[in-house]
This record gives structure tokens, C-alpha cells and sequence, in this order.
């Protein structure tokens, strides 16, 4: 596994992570813990370092997956968790208190002793990201926390975060479909020194072409909900997956890996999440496809940018970001 610098620290991390939000029910269909133990294990076999939870996810659940994961092992993890979203995604809290009660919270759920990057996970438009930042920089001199993140944030909140405390991953959804970041902030992120986690690397799924009509998602799987696996949009996407298919063919990889690598390419730090050691192994395999400059540029005719059919959430969950 080849590795990078995260922004801004000493923390040296896989060049590809692994998102574990899928291991917790009730967000993309039925769960098993031991295989997703197993999953994690393995990953951390393959050099897959970094490991992204939340405390939302399964409601603590994850977290708990996770400390239940790494008992004996805490050395060979990087953890990454957020917090401020309430329970099953309702509210933001950005205030300092609850900064402080929700890493306490977090720390007891993983069974350890600090972690490694702390992330706040949506922006309070409540709150001063000033207050918030600070309460989180009180963490890292308490020793809770090494290294600070925020997700989905603004260019301008980014700046003032970054003034308060240094700032070493911002966390967004970042893949073939999902571009906005590229305009603004990039810029502001790569003059700040700061890693850009691109969650959602395969469009949750949909690039890696398995997914071929609505009835393939299980009846609880959060993605019948979004606008790109509904209605039209569902067909039209993959007809854009079966372009990538053709270019991955010639590469003699599979889309995946394709769009992974592409991601990669673009000095993205790719998180992608599963919950199964196939798909696992097929990802990890993706740091060794090194894409010319004529394949780069093949990628984007074939997926344009701003080519997807549909948001990648729901009005109401769209108006959160970027803030």
C-alpha cells in the first residue's frame, strides 16, 4: 500500500482509506458484524490505515465496531470520527459543550485513548466555526485529539477554521459525479496545506457497475432515497457507468479502480466504504493503476463534469452543505 502526508501533521496515512458508515444497519442494507471485523482486519493487513467512522453512524454503533475491531491493534489505525449530527442525522451542534461531551462519548465508544483526527461533520450555521474550532483545539492540548477536519465546509469557513487552528483534512464527497469542490474549494485547501478525503469516491456504489435497476438495492438501503438511484435518473446513470466500463476494459481494470485511481490523480485522499473483503481487496488494488495524462483526459469525455443525473442527496439534505 503506498502512503502520503496528511495535511498539516505528522500523521503519515494509506493513500486510500476505508469509510465503515455501510457496516452499521440501516443505511445500505443488512449488516454482519463479524464479517465487517473481518473486513477491517484485512484492510489493516493490506495497509489500509486509515479508518473513517462517526459517532451518527448506527448511532454509536460503528464506533463501537471499530473499538471492537482494534482491540490489540490500536497501533496499526489512523481512527477518524466526527461529530454534530444528533441521532439518526437530526440537528447540528457546533457548540463547545457539546464538542466536549461528544468526544468523551467517542473515546468510550472506541476504547482508546485519543483519536487521531477529528472531524466535525456538518457546519452549525448556528455557530461561529471560531467557537467550534476552539473547542475542538481544546481537545488536541488535552491530548484527546491529534489532528483536526472539517466536512463539507465553505472556502470562507475553511479560511476562518484554519486561522483559528491548523485545519488537516477537509472531508466532502469527492468522486467522477461529484465535482462542485473543484471551483472554490480546491484553491483554498491546497494554498492551506489541507487534505482533501473524498467520501463517496465510487458515488456510493453506483460507479462500480453492479448496480444495474432500483430493485437491486434492498428495501432498507438509504440510496432508494436519493436522487440519483430514483426514477430516470437510475438508467441514465448507468449509462454513464457502462462508458466508464469500456475505458477500465482497455486499462485492464475494473471501474472501481478506474474511478479510484482517477481520484487519486487528482491529489484526493479516497475513502471508499464497504463492508465486504472482496470489494475491499478490489479497491485497495487501485493505488497500482497509474492513469496517463491521454487516459485522464478520456475520463473526462466519456464522464463529463456535471454529466450525473440527480443530486447526489435530497433537497432538504443539500441545503447542510458547504457551509
Amino acid at each position: 500500500m503506498r502512503t502520503r502526508s496528511l495535511g498539516n501533521s505528522d500523521l503519515v496515512v494509506s493513500s486510500l482509506g476505508l469509510g465503515l458508515m455501510g457496516m452499521s444497519p440501516g443505511i445500505y442494507g443488512q449488516t454482519n458484524d463479524d464479517e465487517s471485523i473481518r473486513t477491517i482486519h484485512r484492510a489493516l493487513e493490506l495497509g489500509v490505515t486509515l479508518l473513517d467512522t462517526a459517532d451518527v453512524y448506527g448511532n454509536g454503533h460503528n464506533e463501537e465496531l471499530l473499538g471492537r475491531a482494534l482491540k490489540g491493534r490500536r497501533d496499526q489505525a489512523i481512527i477518524a470520527t466526527k461529530f454534530s449530527f444528533g441521532p439518526n442525522f437530526q440537528g447540528i451542534n457546533g457548540h463547545p459543550d457539546y464538542v466536549k461531551k461528544a468526544v468523551d462519548e467517542s473515546l468510550r465508544r472506541l476504547g482508546v485513548d485519543y483519536i487521531d483526527l477529528y472531524y466535525q461533520h456538518r457546519v452549525d450555521p448556528n455557530v461561529p466555526i471560531e467557537e467550534t474550532v476552539g473547542a475542538m483545539a481544546e481537545l488536541v492540548k488535552a491530548g484527546k485529539v491529534r489532528y483536526l477536519g472539517l466536512s463539507e465546509a465553505s472556502a470562507s469557513t475553511i479560511r476562518r477554521a484554519h486561522a483559528v487552528h491548523p485545519i488537516s483534512a477537509l472531508q466532502t464527497e469527492y468522486s467522477l459525479w461529484s465535482r462542485d469542490v473543484e471551483d472554490e474549494i480546491f484553491p483554498a485547501i491546497q494554498e492551506l496545506g489541507i487534505t482533501l478525503v473524498a467520501y463517496s469516491p465510487l458515488s456510493r456504489g453506483f460507479i462500480s457497475g453492479e448496480l444495474r435497476t432500483f430493485e437491486d438495492l434492498q428495501p432498507d438501503d438509504a440510496r432508494r432515497h436519493m436522487p440519483r438511484f430514483q426514477g430516470d435518473n437510475f438508467q441514465k446513470n448507468v449509462a454513464l457507468v457502462d462508458k466508464l466500463k469500456e475505458v477500465a476494459q482497455e486499462k485492464n481494470c475494473t471501474p472501481s479502480q478506474l474511478a479510484l485511481a482517477w481520484t487519486i490523480a487528482k491529489g484526493a485522499l479516497p475513502i471508499p466504504g464497504t463492508k465486504r473483503i472482496k470489494y475491499l481487496e478490489e479497491n485497495a488494488a487501485s493505488v497500482d493503476v497509474e492513469l496517463t495524462s491521454e487516459e485522464l483526459a478520456l475520463i473526462e469525455v466519456v464522464s463529463p463534469k456535471n454529466e450525473v443525473h440527480g443530486n447526489r442527496y435530497a433537497d432538504a439534505h443539500m441545503s447542510s452543505l458547504n457551509k
